[in-house]
């Protein structure tokens, strides 16, 4: 089983020019083939030639020596990684073609792989290709199996993070017999139907009054100048803690329910035709019910439980949990509670609609 483990890391000076030369390096590299390859075929479909070919970073090397200062194995993976989108696009349209690399986003990395002990974490310290120092690194938790990969990252905030891939022997979960279905909502972030509900925690609304005027002053400052890049990294550092925020309480939440249930059954949202509706857009955005169905989705599959996704027209909300009854004015969203004309049972629209996706399972 893979899993990753990602960890600060607190390079020095000279630690952190390697990095910069790397991620722009991979960068280069990603661009160039790209364009490369864009040519290519361009001229094969002029010349009536099928045959297109592709270059590598090693064919690089020769024209611009500034690429042998950087690890080869980061290159070698931004082919990887071009190979990848190439191979997505053409499987989805919907995914777009693949795009260039800007010099001007604020997210930076490169990955590199672990040969014969290349990478390795000891005594606080980790150990990277082509990289003559140890650089210092804040391991929270250990790990025990063969580190595959890592990947150096630089944030916003110009922190940087060393996401390390090991290959572990899978964990032992005892089965359980508690089956759970979720309904996720605006007001209370998660209702299960065994009656616990988990409110909404709405991060970015309790920093909105702070990060309008560290905005509004960044509006002022002059472009280029420092005090506008102080504004920029508090703006980055603000939307940073939202993020970690919003990523803890996910985490939490999703890791309780997969501990405690065997069988879980959630609702297919259709996020982007909801965001549609633009008096909910952003609270819709806000609220990260596809993450939290990522991470439902991996955990589950980490402990050997099983994640059911209702079918896309599954009337959760509108039947009636004790006799099937369908009541289509629940599809107003403001009718929060009902009672049903048949068996005359009284519901609350979420706890309802939980207990219609656990009868799912059954």
């Amino acid at each position: 089983m893979l899993k990753a483990y990602k960890y600060r890391i607190y390079p020095n000076k000279e630690q952190i020019l390697f990095f910069a030369k790397t991620f722009g390096c991979v960068r280069f590299v990603y661009n160039k083939m790209l364009a490369d390859r864009i040519d290519s075929y361009q001229e094969s479909q002029k010349s009536m030639d099928k045959s297109i070919k592709y270059p590598t970073p090693a064919q690089y090397k020769a024209e611009f020596p500034f690429l042998k200062e950087v690890d080869s194995l980061a290159l070698a993976n931004a082919q990887v990684n071009l190979n990848r989108a190439y191979t997505n696009f053409f499987r989805d349209k919907s995914i777009g073609f693949p795009k260039f690399k800007s010099k001007k986003n604020n997210y930076h990395n490169y990955t590199t792989n672990n040969q014969k002990g290349t990478v390795c974490i000891e005594d606080g310290y980790i150990k990277l290709p082509k990289l003559k120092t140890l650089v210092k690194v804040k391991q929270h938790r250990q790990f025990s199996g063969l580190i595959k990969s890592v990947t150096i990252s630089k944030t916003p905030t110009n922190k940087y993070f060393a996401s390390v891939l090991v290959e572990e022997k899978e964990q032992f979960f005892p089965k359980m017999d508690a089956k759970v279905g979720i309904d996720v909502g605006l007001k209370d972030f998660a209702i299960l139907s065994n009656g616990l509900k988990y409110e909404n925690p709405k991060w970015l609304r309790k920093a909105e009054k702070r990060l309008a005027f560290i905005q509004r002053s960044l509006s002022r400052k002059k472009k280029g100048s420092k005090n506008r890049n102080k504004m920029r990294l508090q703006i980055a550092k603000l939307h940073e803690k939202i993020a970690n925020q919003r990523n803890d309480f996910l985490h939490k939440l999703s890791n309780e329910i997969t501990n405690e249930n065997q069988v879980i059954v959630i609702e297919d949202l259709k996020v982007k035709n909801m965001q549609k509706n633009h008096k909910l857009a952003k609270a819709i955005s806000e609220v990260s019910w596809t993450k939290f169905r990522e991470y439902l989705d991996y955990k589950a599959g980490w402990k050997c439980r099983d994640l059911i996704i209702a079918p896309k027209n599954y009337a959760s909300s509108q039947l009636c949990s004790n006799c099937g009854y369908k009541n289509k004015e629940v599809k107003n969203l403001k009718l929060r509670e009902w009672t049903c004309s048949e068996c005359n049972s009284h519901h609350d629209r979420d706890l309802n609609a939980s207990i219609n996706l656990l009868k799912l399972a059954m």
